[in-house]
């Protein structure tokens, strides 16, 4: 598959670069690149919710009233979950949400992103990417010049 290479105005430059088949040509795995991203939504998350549970909560352990003879149901314990500022049942506990995912699965999830963006002619190959100075304002001129403003862009840098 060849690709245009532009300038930073977004100028055809009339040459062209070859982009490998095995990554940007193979089949697209749509499940591998779902998996890969479940995985890396799950490392993100934290994990540390948690809420009391009966035994966690301060208070007396004395029975609240007399097991007969009331009318109401039995209690034992003013920090069971039935009553208000009791503990809760089966509350949340802190957990790790990750896991593995090997790595031929992965470098599959990668390759099929990418091969999806080169099908949809989603990839652009610039000739020179240097700036003089670091300015925002100069890499929003070049997003403009090539059609990518207000769009969700990744560069990677190097041969």
């Amino acid at each position: 598959m060849k690709v245009a290479v532009l300038d930073i105005n977004g100028k055809d430059t009339g040459r062209k670069v070859e982009l490998s088949n095995e990554v940007f040509a193979i089949e697209p795995n749509n499940h591998a690149v779902y998996l890969d991203v479940k995985q890396y939504l799950a490392n993100q998350r934290q994990g540390t919710h948690k809420a009391k549970e009966k035994a966690e909560i301060a208070g007396s352990t004395r029975k609240l009233k007399k097991q007969k003879g009331t009318g109401t149901a039995r209690a034992g314990s003013i920090k069971s979950g039935v009553f208000v500022g009791g503990g809760r049942f089966f509350g949340p506990r802190p957990r790790n949400y990750g896991f593995k995912l090997n790595k031929g699965l992965k470098r599959l999830a990668r390759k099929s992103a990418l091969s999806i963006k080169a099908n949809e002619k989603a990839i652009t190959v610039l000739e020179d990417f240097n700036f003089e100075a670091p300015k925002t304002k100069d890499f929003k001129a070049i997003l403009k010049a090539l059609e990518l403003e207000n769009k969700k862009s990744l560069f990677v840098l190097g041969a």
